[in-house]
């Protein structure tokens, strides 16, 4: 096993194509890497290690200049958004410098439903093409309508098994205004590619009503921390879907940046409100939970996961444990997730 703390070989969040201007750079730190996020004149997002191989100035305190390269504020060398050096301006010529055999780290991005994803490759697979691509929306002219982004001082685990844990709400939830009896309940998972779905049921909880009558919903769960919540209903008459995302993104390996985005057609628009009210409470809940659970962590007690609540955290944990053994020995990943009904009251 590698002693490496993060996934690679997957695709992460790395910011939303609103917010990535065009002829403008921004820092993100990915994976305890600083990944500098650009979008060029022509329109199109790039990634660069956010590092200048000459003097370890950040690319992202320069500019994109006319021709469109990166230029370093150091000693103005520039870059192209493959990451090729291609301009030094002290050399003089006769100089057995060759400024195209320089290089800063590029990622590959992908852009799409509103988001942009930046693959992170394992150690000396970095110029191998991404053998997957980034989780898809999957719905006509996906765009966010509604986002809520908070930051966990905790590691990518603790959050990730935060969020999907089904026996927290009645406790970490538990405001006046959304009191939730804690029964019994039964629900069917089955395996994914990369994780595995809590198969299409009937939801419980009175909010859903907002989407009409026979309302049902499937929530996903893929390596390594993409979360969809597929939800379907009848509203007079008319089909509604709407479609919520949560990504966990490791900033390094003590901060986890937790985003929710929910799509919905133009015509649902009236239940934006809802979101706005209790999204970013919900978000928080989960937040301050994660953020106490850490007072207990400084003593590095022995921890325990029990069936069937726990079973999503034992999957993952089975899950990461297998691809980061097939990323390490180069072999095909095996999903170790098999279907089963799942029984626990909350």
């Amino acid at each position: 096993m590698s002693d490496e703390p993060f996934l690679r070989n997957l695709w992460y969040f790395g910011e939303r194509s609103s917010a990535l201007k065009a002829g403008r750079l921004r820092r993100v730190m990915l994976l305890g890497e600083p990944v500098m996020l650009g979008r060029g004149e022509d329109g199109a997002a790039f990634a660069l290690r956010d590092i200048c191989p000459h003097r370890g100035v950040p690319l992202t305190a320069g500019r994109i200049v006319g021709d469109g390269t990166v230029e370093c504020p150091y000693h103005g060398w520039r870059f192209r958004t493959d990451g090729v050096c291609s301009h030094i301006p002290s050399l003089v010529g006769g100089e057995t410098v060759d400024p195209a055999k320089i290089r800063v780290r590029s990622y590959p991005v992908r852009e799409q439903n509103g988001l942009v994803w930046v693959y992170m490759a394992a150690p000396g697979k970095e110029a191998a093409a991404p053998a997957t691509e980034p989780p898809n929306v999957g719905v006509p002219d996906a765009r966010p309508r509604w986002m809520e982004s908070q930051t966990f001082h905790c590691g990518i685990d603790h959050a990730v098994i935060g969020l999907m844990d089904p026996a927290h709400a009645p406790y970490v939830h538990a405001h006046w205004w959304w009191h939730v009896k804690p029964r019994e309940k039964a629900k069917a998972y089955a395996s994914l590619p990369n994780g595995f779905v809590m198969t299409r049921h009937a939801p419980t909880k009175q909010a859903y009503k907002l989407l009409g009558t026979d309302v049902s919903t499937e929530i996903t769960f893929e390596l390594p921390s993409t979360r969809f919540e597929n939800i379907e209903g009848t509203i007079l008459g008319k089909a509604a879907k709407v479609v919520g995302l949560t990504v966990c993104t490791p900033r390094d390996a003590d901060t986890t940046e937790v985003t929710q985005f929910f799509y919905w057609p133009a015509w649902l628009g009236f239940i934006r409100p809802f979101f706005m009210v209790l999204g970013p409470v919900f978000l928080g809940d989960d937040r301050r939970i994660v953020e106490l659970q850490r007072e207990g962590l400084k003593f590095n007690p022995s921890l325990m996961l029990i069936q069937d609540a726990d079973q999503p955290a034992i999957w993952y944990h089975r899950l990461k444990k297998a691809w980061a053994e097939s990323t390490v020995s180069g072999t095909a990943f095996v999903n170790p997730v098999q279907a089963r009904t799942l029984r626990w009251r909350s």
